[in-house]
């Protein structure tokens, strides 16, 4: 039963879709889709209910090898954690974890990346967002949060980078010994700036936040698509943000956001701090370059790969560090400056769509 549901007259042949949102009184609601990203949930806006709502629907989540409920539940934590720190994130209305079906407050469409790209000023949007990632980070993280270091980042990276960017660039997946240098050039990099214990979003760019006009401080970012969050290292949430992979920052406001997160946080050491933006970014670029390659090859949805030139370029800027030397080195041994790119994208054929 979904909470907060009301007895209603269901047909036997509803879907528990339709079943759910007749019990919250959006039977008769018009359904907008909402453009599904790269990742595996739906997002459906709901019009003419008792108040404006998303549907969030986890239905496909054993695509990604969770059932819809394991799903589910990080996002519901995440939720009330956000929420119970004094910043905004949707108010869950109602929930079926049987069926991974979650009813969330609409906070409107106002995201960060849709005002930048109808011309807002970024330096406020930046320095808004900065300040509410502060406190997100500044806050003890909820229990139960999974690892965001060294291992599971080495491992990661090689899952797109190796699997891959590698076999579509030479034509034949890496040696043994190649993976094994790779993943000891991944730990000695991240491994200096592991143990940090905070709260990562993971995903904190303009497209996952709101401007809430209505708010004020921290509270007027509206922070979305937080249920991938784990325990890591708060400078991977700077290089989402100011470095993000599929938007242009202007180095001056990259700046700023850095300056005015670093100035809201004075226990962190600034030094300390850029360095390990430079191997956070360097893993993050790395892996992300090359999953636009698994997107294309695997999943039919070649438009990411114009994305590729930023990445790399990104990673480029990240590897000038000294902190990056490890992964800097195995690069230059393997991967010559020239083929630091994409390949370009497969033929379509009947089974990939090339606008999906």
């Amino acid at each position: 039963m979904a909470s907060g549901a009301g007895c209603v007259t269901t047909c036997p042949d509803m879907t528990p879709v339709d079943s759910f949102l007749a019990a919250q009184g959006y039977a008769q609601a018009e359904r907008l889709a909402l453009p599904q990203d790269a990742g595996h949930r739906r997002y459906t806006r709901l019009r003419g209910g008792p108040r404006p709502a998303l549907l969030m629907d986890c239905a496909d989540a054993p695509r990604v090898g969770l059932t819809p409920e394991e799903d589910l539940l990080p996002f519901l934590r995440l939720a009330r954690h956000i929420g119970g720190i004094g910043l905004s994130a949707p108010a869950v209305l109602a929930e079926d974890t049987a069926h991974g079906l979650l009813l969330v407050e609409d906070l409107g469409e106002d995201t960060h990346a849709a005002l930048l790209d109808r011309g807002a000023d970024p330096l406020p949007l930046y320095a808004e967002a900065a300040e509410a990632l502060a406190a997100l980070h500044a806050a003890p993280p909820p229990p139960g949060l999974p690892l965001w270091e060294t291992e599971r980042m080495a491992a990661t990276a090689a899952a797109t980078f190796l699997d891959w960017w590698w076999p579509a660039t030479f034509g034949a997946a890496p040696a043994d010994a190649v993976r094994a240098e790779f993943a000891g050039a991944l730990r000695a990099m991240l491994a200096p700036f592991a143990g940090a214990g905070c709260l990562v979003h993971r995903d904190y760019f303009p497209a996952n936040l709101m401007r809430l006009e209505d708010r004020d401080g921290p509270r007027r970012t509206g922070i979305l698509d937080f249920q991938d969050a784990a325990l890591g290292h708060p400078a991977y949430d700077l290089v989402s943000l100011v470095e993000d992979a599929r938007r242009d920052v202007a180095p001056a406001v990259r700046e700023a956001t850095l300056a005015r997160y670093l100035a809201l946080r004075p226990e962190l050491d600034a030094a300390d701090f850029h360095a390990a933006l430079a191997a956070m970014a360097a893993q993050r670029h790395l892996r992300v370059a090359a999953l636009w390659v698994r997107l294309d090859r695997r999943d039919g949805k070649p438009r990411y790969l114009a994305h590729g030139p930023r990445c790399w370029a990104l990673l480029a800027r990240a590897l000038r560090h000294p902190a990056t030397a490890p992964l800097a080195r195995f690069l230059d041994r393997h991967v010559p400056p020239a083929l630091r790119r994409n390949p370009d994208a497969t033929p379509a054929s009947p089974t990939k769509d090339p606008a999906a």
